[in-house]
């Protein structure tokens, strides 16, 4: 996992809200771009610099393309987090 690509993904407001709509269930690419009002073209190059980031994951169902949120690099990235804590705790 990148760091740098992480938080350059979560950078972005939209991308943040694309994560939002997914941590109730996967949607199709169709579903997640009907919730903005941007082209599909901006919201797949959003998809595509989510799932660079290894935020979300894509699986290919006949002519559709779903996508989940990756909760494993949530998870890493809050317990690196909470290590950085840790370690400003013990300082105090």
């Amino acid at each position: 996992m990148s760091f740098a690509n992480t938080f350059k993904a979560l950078s972005n407001p939209i991308r943040r809200d694309i994560l939002n709509l997914l941590k109730d269930g996967r949607l199709s690419a169709g579903e997640i771009a009907e919730q903005f009002d941007q082209t599909a073209a901006t919201i797949s190059h959003h998809l595509s610099v989510l799932k660079k980031a290894d935020l979300i994951l894509e699986s290919k169902e006949k002519n559709y393309i779903y996508y989940d949120l990756n909760a494993s690099v949530l998870e890493e990235i809050m317990v690196w987090f909470a290590d950085l804590r840790g370690s400003n705790d013990e300082k105090n």
